[in-house]
């Protein structure tokens, strides 16, 4: 068998391989979600949230800058917290105070070691245990626990507003003031938060570790590292290396056992003359240097908010672009001049390597191109709209801010890049086509680079895969595909 056989006969088992164990993975993903409860109520029966609340307290939370600002579960922005965490400390203290004072203590900080570890030890369960009730679509909390919720409620509600009492936290975690301004969306958007926290403590059925595999760390409230975590990180380490001394032993035994090509007798490029569809991809590297240098600004701004959170240099440059959406289109921006690049390089080295321009390609190109420019403009506008709270959240999951780092777009402009992505796949397919037919030995470099083409369109159709509504562990895993796989992997 000769090397090039071999070459793709192990590319495809590794894809197949790679996809199979990252298909696999999402099913058991979406088979383990954390429950999401038709209402939260108190052992009394009074109900403290519903459903609705949590959602459109997500809702509220993507409008804002999601991920953008702070993180949930971990996967986001680290200025301002990670809001679950935050609140899963502020809530076990609260309960800590509260036992404390039941007891006419001052408060739990004030006792010796001795007593706050008894105390710990009686709140440990009110937020381990596992009150979900499958056939009722409930989760049932202590009196202690909801006035827990209540005053860590309290102090979200505050903190999102403009209330002078948290106004030093709101620069510190480069917030402008009222991020969210309606009192509403601000319950909801608390009720969506505890949500999450809860998820990170409450104890799998028949298990003892958490739905978040115990993270985040909290030693307060039991939740420290698993033995399972270690064991999978050691083998993902070892798997690597075996990896890597894989590839030197193939290398060892099979090279220089193949003939070695002969170069061609003449660059096949020396009399590469332009075609009409070639020089109009110009602009497509234009555009890319100025995405490319307002990314370099976004991010100059950006990294400045983490020294004044609300401000640059006296200017209050939070009250017109706040850091939830600096840091939005920095990210965004990393994704649009890459994606820009290899567009304007396929439209361009397809007709150079067939010696083939199509009908009507210089077309084909000048009006991807506009559909690029509409699509950075109106989604950028949108996200604006968003972040600054001028668009209701009826519109914000189509034409707003998602809240995903890397897939921050609106639903609509994302949907309108994934058909540029295939106008753009059949421009550069149609010019390749010749290539793609002949079978010399440029032919398996040539199928590769088309493969990659077919792999960066597709691959970008993973961010539709989830809904407004959506479970976010599922947005998270179609999210990391976007991420990791086209962008990070295929780009």
């Amino acid at each position: 068998m000769d090397t090039t056989r071999r070459l793709w006969l192990g590319l495809g088992a590794l894809l197949l391989a790679s996809f199979g164990v990252l298909l696999f993975m999402g099913s058991e993903i979406h088979r383990q979600a954390p429950p999401m409860p038709e209402a939260v109520v108190t052992t009394h029966g009074d109900t403290l949230f519903t459903r609705t609340d949590i959602e459109n307290g997500r809702r509220v939370w993507q409008s804002i800058g999601g991920m953008q600002l702070g993180s949930i579960w971990g996967h986001g922005a680290l200025v301002a917290p990670d809001w679950s965490a935050d609140w899963l400390h502020r809530e076990a203290e609260a309960m800590l105070d509260l036992l404390a004072r039941d007891q006419g203590l001052p408060d739990h900080a004030s006792l010796d070691a001795a007593k706050q570890a008894e105390l710990q030890a009686r709140m440990r369960p009110e937020l381990r245990n596992n009150t979900w009730d499958e056939a009722r679509g409930t989760i049932t909390v202590s009196p202690l626990r909801a006035a827990a919720m209540s005053t860590v409620a309290a102090h979200y509600e505050s903190l999102f507003s403009n209330d002078p009492a948290t106004a030093d936290l709101r620069e510190t975690y480069a917030m402008r003031d009222n991020t969210v301004g309606d009192m509403e969306n601000r319950r909801q958007l608390s009720a969506f938060i505890w949500w999450t926290a809860w998820a990170t403590t409450a104890e799998r059925p028949g298990s003892s570790i958490s739905y978040t595999q115990n993270w985040p760390y909290e030693p307060l409230v039991g939740n420290t590292s698993t033995p399972s975590s270690f064991i999978w990180t050691m083998f993902s380490v070892l798997f690597m290396i075996a990896g890597i001394g894989l590839l030197g032993w193939h290398y060892a035994v099979y090279h220089g056992k193949d003939a070695t090509p002969e170069p061609p007798a003449s660059d096949p490029l020396a009399a590469l003359k332009p075609t009409p569809s070639m020089k109009a991809t110009a602009k497509y590297f234009w555009v890319v240097i100025a995405l490319f240098l307002v990314q370099i600004l976004l991010g100059a701004i950006t990294a400045h908010y983490q020294v004044e959170g609300q401000e640059a240099y006296g200017m209050a440059l939070a009250d017109w672009i706040p850091y939830s959406l600096t840091r939005s289109w920095h990210t965004q921006l990393a994704v649009l001049w890459i994606a820009t690049a290899w567009l304007g390089t396929g439209l361009y080295i397809g007709p150079a390597i067939s010696g083939h321009e199509p009908k009507f390609q210089r077309l084909g190109v000048n009006v991807l191109f506009v559909c690029l420019l509409i699509i950075v403009i109106g989604a950028f506008s949108g996200q604006w709209l968003a972040v600054m709270g001028k668009m209701d959240l009826a519109n914000n999951f189509m034409f707003g801010h998602q809240g995903w780092e890397y897939t921050d777009i609106g639903r609509f402009w994302q949907l309108f890049l994934f058909v540029g992505l295939m106008l753009w796949l059949f421009l550069v397919g149609r010019a390749l086509w010749p290539a793609l037919q002949e079978r010399d030995d440029t032919s398996s470099i040539v199928g590769l680079l088309f493969l990659s083409t077919i792999a960066i369109g597709l691959l970008y159709g993973a961010g539709l895969m989830w809904r407004e509504h959506s479970h976010i562990a599922v947005v998270e895993y179609w999210r990391w595909w976007v991420g990791h796989l086209c962008v990070a992997g295929f780009f």
